[in-house]
């Protein structure tokens, strides 16, 4: 076992690659293969729209575009002349473009007979209510959930707002911090209440700096007996429907609509196959699409169009199913696409799907970072391979700014890999997941492992 850096050489790495703003249309940022710009909606678009969309990221980018882990689009490679082209163009497209503060919802929100609340109202007035709201976190987020189907349990937000039922009326569960499980509650209120007080508390976050996220504002209310986690309804499940963890496969929506989960491999496509993918659907007459979490498209339509347009994704190697190895795997850009990865993520990530399939058993995310800023999974997951200068890091139970429990050269990357599932699968007990047998095991067992096949 050993520790590729310090504890002082990787704190001093992480501050020097902390990024602070995400890319937007109007202000793309630079990356390893040219300017990325990030294209947020609000509402579904047309399948039309996004082969406008597609035709536009080839035009004026390289061609490649990037679902990401919450469902935004963006377009890459682009040049500082071709930029501000690329926002005019995408503008008369007439999208539904967010401005202002991120309030998200579930994919399937208003259309879902299992959700308790439709969220959308309540989102729309947050929107409204904080757009004179300055000096926030650029990345600052709300998730308002109504607990259907398909739900951003798993996604972290500042400010999350949860429906649940208390004696028979809707209420909304306020949470600070982290994600559903993570985050500390606030308060379970009405639904104008709950507005009210999300908007007091992006109030209480700006002055507290651009720099305040949720789980600082809930240490700071903690502090001052603000916060309670024992108030009525605070530990109640808001929904007693099973959630579905992935967006991928069909999903039976209100009024005979019908919706499918389609995603790229490692959440990268190619304008052309974007382009084949959404002109199917507009000939099965699909009519509208949401590009959604786990960098995914949700296109909603009758049953029979999702099924057929699912088999031609399929067919054109897109993920289309939940037991899809490669939608186990988290993985950024990588090199040579992201100036600041050291490693080729996506072929790292083809090849660990490909062979490792028995460990990628949907009990955890294998997160592939190509640099420890691990932007493709903020969260702690149970097994991190991450790029370094010093090589390959290997995290268990972490993120990727986490310090490794072994390295390995970026050649063997692979290999250590594959020794890893040989172990799960030759130690894993009777009815234990892989996430529950690495934990069982330990770090130390893993890094012996992972160092065996060292000279």
């Amino acid at each position: 076992m050993t520790m590729a850096v310090t504890t002082t050489s990787h704190d001093r790495d992480l501050a020097d690659m902390r990024r602070g703003a995400c890319p937007a249309l109007s202000a793309p940022m630079m990356s390893g293969d040219g300017l990325l710009a990030r294209v947020a909606l609000t509402a579904a678009i047309s399948p039309g729209q996004l082969i406008g969309l597609s035709r536009l990221a080839r035009r004026h980018g390289n061609g490649m575009l990037d679902i990401s882990a919450r469902g935004n689009l963006q377009v890459r490679g682009l040049s500082t002349t071709a930029a501000p082209l690329l926002d005019a163009d995408v503008r008369a497209l007439d999208l539904p473009l967010r401005e202002g503060l991120a309030v998200e919802v579930p994919p399937l929100a208003g259309m879902d007979e299992m959700e308790i609340a439709d969220p959308r109202p309540l989102a729309e007035a947050i929107r409204e209510g904080a757009r004179g709201i300055t000096g926030l976190a650029p990345k600052m987020s709300v998730v308002a959930d109504g607990h259907g189907q398909l739900r951003l349990s798993e996604l972290l937000a500042d400010i999350r707002l949860v429906a649940l039922r208390v004696e028979g009326e809707v209420r909304w569960k306020v949470l600070l911090g982290g994600t559903e499980e993570s985050g500390r509650v606030f308060n379970v209120l009405r639904e104008t209440q709950a507005v009210e007080a999300t908007i007091g508390l992006l109030h209480r976050l700006s002055e507290l700096g651009p720099r305040a996220r949720g789980h600082d504002l809930a240490g700071s209310l903690a502090e001052s007996a603000e916060l309670d986690m024992d108030r009525p309804g605070g530990g109640m499940p808001a929904s007693s429907h099973p959630r579905v963890k992935g967006p991928f496969g069909t999903f039976v929506l209100a009024g005979n609509l019908c919706a499918t989960g389609i995603g790229p491999a490692f959440g990268q496509i190619v304008a052309e196959k974007l382009v084949a993918l959404c002109s199917e659907a507009t000939r099965l007459g699909i009519r509208s699409l949401k590009p959604a979490f786990d960098h995914s498209l949700i296109f909603f339509g009758e049953q029979e169009s999702c099924k057929a347009l699912t088999a031609f994704a399929a067919e054109n190697g897109f993920i289309t199913s939940a037991a899809d190895s490669r939608g186990q795997i988290a993985t950024c850009p990588g090199s040579p696409a992201c100036a600041s990865a050291t490693i080729a993520t996506h072929e790292i990530a083809a090849r660990a799907a490909a062979e490792c399939g028995d460990l990628l058993d949907g009990s955890f995310k294998l997160h592939v970072s190509g640099c420890p800023k691990g932007c493709a999974h903020p969260q702690a997951s149970a097994l991190v391979l991450c790029g370094t200068a010093a090589g390959l890091s290997v995290i268990h139970l972490g993120k990727a700014s986490d310090l490794p429990f072994a390295t390995a050269a970026f050649a063997d990357t692979n290999a250590a890999l594959r020794r890893l599932a040989d172990l799960v699968r030759s130690e894993r007990r009777a009815g234990e997941n892989s996430a529950a047998c690495l934990a069982r095991l330990g770090s130390g067992h893993l890094a012996a492992t992972v160092m065996s096949g060292r000279p």
